[in-house]
């Protein structure tokens, strides 16, 4: 089976957010910091940048790693439409799709609430406070694993 494991790109803040992020989902992130690179000629690093993420990752579960960096400014610029891109997450139990979202919105801006929708399914959409764009999900009639 494959795996999707979304990578977020940030202009200066990724440690930030999965700090954030890891206060809401538990566990411990591993980091590489640009410092950490190997020397390379055709990718100098200053001294303004050598603190910022190169790659930091968050499991989520057993399966599940958020990953993200900083971008470089010699990468270029931030895509404007990067963060366009909606993380979805499939919970096991009502609650625990409940406590996400309320972790993961609070500062942020809810744009479905939380509730019971249409499809019988529980679902609410926000962008968090980095403006991350999640759907959280969580169906009752739902017997595969997640």
């Amino acid at each position: 089976m494959a795996l999707i494991n979304p990578y977020i790109h940030f202009d200066v803040y990724a440690e930030e957010v999965f700090s954030f992020y890891k206060s809401v989902f538990g566990g411990d992130f591993a980091v590489m910091r640009f410092k950490d690179v190997p020397k390379n000629p055709d990718f100098l690093i200053c001294a303004e940048h050598a603190d910022r993420m190169m790659h930091i990752t968050l499991p989520i579960d057993k399966n599940d790693i958020l990953m993200a960096r900083d971008i470089h400014p010699s990468l270029g610029p931030l895509n404007t439409h990067e963060n366009r891109s909606k993380i979805s997450i499939s919970t096991e139990t009502k609650e625990e799709t409940e406590t996400l979202f309320k972790g993961l919105s609070e500062g942020g801006t809810v744009a479905v609430p939380f509730d019971q929708s249409f499809l019988g399914s529980y679902f609410g959409m926000f962008c968090d406070k980095y403006r991350i764009e999640w759907m959280v999900n969580y169906d009752p009639k739902y017997q595969g694993s997640v």
